[in-house]
């Protein structure tokens, strides 16, 4: 196991999570996961659906997804999968996976089966580091301050092309705090981020806006950022508590397919 860049993540070789994980290997990876924020497996076979299930309960309860089709006969399992005919990617604008839910995910594991042959990396980036590089000001002024994660306008009538009628779903809203701590490290990171965060809470509408803004563009930044390039069966194992990604939609209308599950995590304190 070595880092992968400064701001995050390692790569991980020798462990075949296709074998599952035994208690040593667990105890690692968790200790990995921790420290580095995001795991990059390489030289992995595919995963059975099964197998990747077991994996992701060995952290926790399983998180499904709000609005995603599930696989058939393993609803735990989201297929990730653009083509050319896809109107939209999964992804493609910076998140922490489902923030619009009460409790929102701990993590997501998720292997690539079929990549394009250039294109469709994915970005990663650092929100303890986010957080720690603002003014004191500003943190002070962000301790105190609650957001809203809505989710209607990010997944009504998303899915109509994989067979998803949404009419009359209600879908997710939460409210949590702007600055999280992470239940496990203790740290303190950003929590907002572009695809579903709507509204600080205290601010008037203007100010919201503006903040917002500010914040979106502060945890942007590359210095906070890795980018990770597929290679087939590779796997990606995020903590959504102190991170954001982007899927970077750049090789339509080539194909990308990959599966993905996703552990339930605590509501954000």
């Amino acid at each position: 196991m070595r880092r992968f860049e400064p701001a995050l993540g390692a790569e991980v070789r020798g462990i075949h999570l296709a074998d599952g994980l035994d208690d040593a290997s667990f105890a690692e990876v968790h200790r990995a996961f921790l420290e580095h924020q995001v795991l990059f497996f390489k030289d992995q076979r595919e995963i059975p659906p099964e197998v990747q299930v077991a994996i992701a309960e060995r952290f926790g309860d399983l998180h499904f997804h709000p609005a995603a089709p599930q696989m058939s006969g393993h609803p735990a399992v989201f297929e990730i999968h653009a083509h050319k005919d896809s109107k939209i990617a999964n992804g493609e604008f910076w998140h922490s996976d489902v923030s619009c839910d009460e409790e929102p995910p701990l993590g997501t594991i998720l292997q690539m089966q079929i990549l394009p042959d250039l294109g469709g990396d994915t970005l990663f980036a650092n929100m303890y580091a986010a957080y720690d590089a603002l003014s004191q000001p500003l943190r002070e002024m962000l301790i105190g301050l609650t957001a809203t994660h809505g989710s209607e306008h990010v997944y009504r009538g998303r899915y109509a092309d994989r067979g998803v009628d949404d009419g009359g779903k209600q879908y997710p809203e939460a409210v949590h705090p702007v600055v999280r701590t992470h239940p496990e490290t203790g740290k303190q990171a950003l929590y907002v981020n572009r695809t579903f965060t709507t509204r600080l809470n205290e601010l008037s509408q203007h100010e919201s806006d503006a903040v917002l803004e500010l914040l979106f563009a502060h945890s942007e930044q590359i210095a906070f950022q890795v980018r990770f390039r597929w290679s087939q069966f590779d796997v990606a194992f995020w903590d959504n508590r102190c991170t954001l990604h982007h899927a970077i939609w750049d090789y339509w209308p080539n194909e990308r397919k990959g599966r993905r599950v996703t552990i339930k995590g605590d509501r954000p304190k």
